[in-house]
């Protein structure tokens, strides 16, 4: 028998059939029971069924929504890269999209969702829409972050919040397409806070900071009035608060804003029966945004800050690039000084000391010269203080004498036919109270052959005034091993003539501001009749010295009608401009050679 025929449908059909029946129909009872809001969307993706979930979230009978266009219901083209992700899934080119979305409930309350589009099981056309509600998630993260962003006693965003804040208030985005493009920062610290804490208690100093941030506070809200973005204030630690002004006018601003302060917190304060009084310090930098970094700004204002309480405290201090280039500079020396003796950086000029009646070359000064690799030939003033205070002078003080010591004994026995010139060294009192002087003294001798009368050291008026003890005691030895001792810049110090006879002085060297005091317009103009006191007074103390068998240097000379009139009061030794200024030892040699020596060579 040939052909087909229609039998019966198989049992496993009948099966299959019965079951697919039974799942789809569990299925659309499990959906419309379901607690989670959804909604089945097509390929066009438009609502081809909600459940009960859904139109209460929405507010609505969920009956109504089909049909309706599900992007629209969930806001997922608010932004570009949500709504491609959609289209990519009900075209099936990708697996998932989960997004976060505020919507506004028909009773005007906002809900949190969290939004799942997925594809159908079973290769149904479509995908699955589900809305999670996570309003109650999100205001706990809210509550939590607050805490983590804010301090607890003032209340005030604190120091994570107000580097966020500051972080991107810098970038690029925020100021480029409106605004001012600049920024600025009121960094303020409590002048004696600590007081407060350690006489009255951690109680009572947490409400003053608390009372404080109100204050500042308010003195925010009052500068924020009728401007677009109001100053942000937070508690960055401690007694330190911080005012962030976000497109800022300029330095007026910033600076009326520190003055408000400033008045605000001189009230005082009245806390469960106590009244305080205290004063602030404020450090104010304003600048363009670009180029500028949170540490940088925060590293203006401290250094700002440290400036308004070394000046006083109880005001305000607009940042300096100057005064802080100084300060970089002076830090950066410090800090590579010890180094720097031991790379040889540092190398000695020598300025010739003439005699006032013969022009003759009779010694020169020693005058230390760093050769800084980033800020170039640095004189003496830069850097002998930072020295000092470092204690580093010690080893530089006797590269210098060292050093000076074997030059001078090189001219010596490069020109033999002419009598020696002696060499002065400054030496700083550090030197005789951090190391053994005399013993330097006496070793660097011996290792260069340099006979003691031809050195001089030279010390302030005010380190060798009132010497008592080991200072004198050192003096005195070298005085005693044939050392000459000068004192230098003598005049403008303690003054104390009559000490002189008490101390194994043989020279002084009168300070240049004496000297510049003979530059009378007489020199251009004779008629013009010089004023005599600074004469007598240089005459005075020469015939003093000389009569204590001391011997007089002066400084500074630049003319020559100077010259004549030292000369002519008994001066014994010039020095300065009018006869060279420092030249590297070479140049000494020159001199010898000549026979003519400095006088009048620059």
């Amino acid at each position: 028998m040939s052909g087909t025929s229609e039998g019966p449908t198989p049992a496993a059909d009948l099966d299959r059939s019965a079951v697919t029946d039974s799942d789809h129909t569990t299925y659309h009872r499990v959906f419309a029971a379901a607690p989670l809001a959804m909604a089945v969307v097509d390929r066009a993706g438009l609502v081809a069924g909600a459940n009960a979930a859904f139109g209460e979230l929405l507010g609505t009978d969920p009956d109504t929504l089909t049909g309706r266009v599900a992007a629209d219901l969930v806001d997922l083209a608010s932004d570009a890269r949500s709504w491609h992700a959609y289209r990519e899934v009900l075209r099936g080119r990708q697996a998932k999209l989960r997004c976060t979305r505020r919507l506004k409930h028909p009773e005007g309350h906002s809900v949190w969702v969290q939004v799942t589009v997925a594809p159908l099981t079973g290769g149904e056309p479509g995908v699955l829409l589900s809305v999670a509600d996570i309003s109650a998630r999100r205001e706990l993260q809210a509550r939590l972050r607050h805490l983590q962003m804010h301090d607890p006693v003032t209340r005030l965003p604190n120091r994570t919040l107000f580097f966020e804040r500051l972080t991107a208030a810098l970038e690029a985005e925020s100021y480029e397409q409106s605004g001012t493009g600049r920024i600025g920062l009121c960094y303020l610290d409590l002048d004696g806070f600590k007081a407060v804490n350690d006489t009255l208690g951690h109680r009572v100093g947490d409400r003053l900071l608390a009372a404080v941030a109100e204050r500042l506070t308010r003195v925010a809200d009052e500068a924020g009035y009728a401007r677009a973005v109001t100053p942000l204030v937070a508690r960055l630690g401690g007694d330190e608060f911080a005012l962030l002004v976000e497109d800022s006018t300029g330095t007026e601003q910033l600076a009326d804003l520190a003055e408000s302060a400033l008045k605000a917190l001189e009230e005082p304060f009245d806390l469960a029966g106590q009244r305080l009084s205290l004063t602030a310090s404020i450090g104010v930098v304003e600048r363009h945004a670009a180029g500028t970094t949170a540490t940088g700004l925060m590293q203006a204002a401290d250094t700002t800050l440290y400036w308004a309480k070394a000046d006083g405290k109880a005001r305000w201090t607009l940042f300096d690039p100057e005064r802080n280039a100084h300060l970089m500079t002076r830090q950066a020396l410090s800090s590579t000084l010890r180094p720097a003796i031991e790379r040889g950086e540092f190398a000695l000029e020598y300025q010739p000391l003439v005699g006032m009646e013969d022009g003759r070359l009779s010694g020169v000064e020693a005058l230390i010269r760093w050769n800084h690799p980033q800020f170039g030939t640095l004189t003496p003033n830069r850097f002998i203080g930072l020295a000092e205070e470092d204690g580093s002078i010690v080893q530089l003080g006797r590269w210098a004498l060292a050093t000076a010591c074997r030059q001078a004994r090189s001219w010596q026995l490069g020109h033999p036919e002419d009598p020696p010139i002696f060499v002065s060294v400054n030496v700083a009192v550090r030197q005789v109270w951090d190391s053994d002087l005399v013993s330097d003294v006496a070793e660097i001798l011996a290792e260069t052959g340099l006979a003691p009368h031809l050195l001089q050291l030279e010390l302030t008026e005010s380190a060798v005034m009132g010497s008592a003890g080991r200072p004198l005691q050192a003096l005195q030895a070298l005085s005693d091993m044939g050392v000459r001792i000068a004192i230098d810049d003598f005049g403008t110090g303690y003054s104390n003539l009559a000490y002189l006879s008490r101390l194994p002085v043989s020279t002084l060297k009168l300070d240049g501001s004496f000297v510049r005091g003979f530059q009378y317009e007489a020199d251009k103009d004779p008629a013009i009749a010089p004023n005599p006191a600074d004469e007598v007074i240089v005459e005075a103390m020469i015939q003093l010295a000389h009569r204590l068998g001391i011997t007089v240097t002066a400084e500074c000379v630049e003319t020559s009608a100077q010259a004549t009139r030292l000369r002519r009061i008994g001066c014994d030794t010039g020095q300065g401009w009018l006869y060279s200024r420092p030249v590297p030892p070479d140049r000494i040699s020159e001199l010898l050679g000549e026979q003519t020596y400095a006088v009048g060579k620059p």
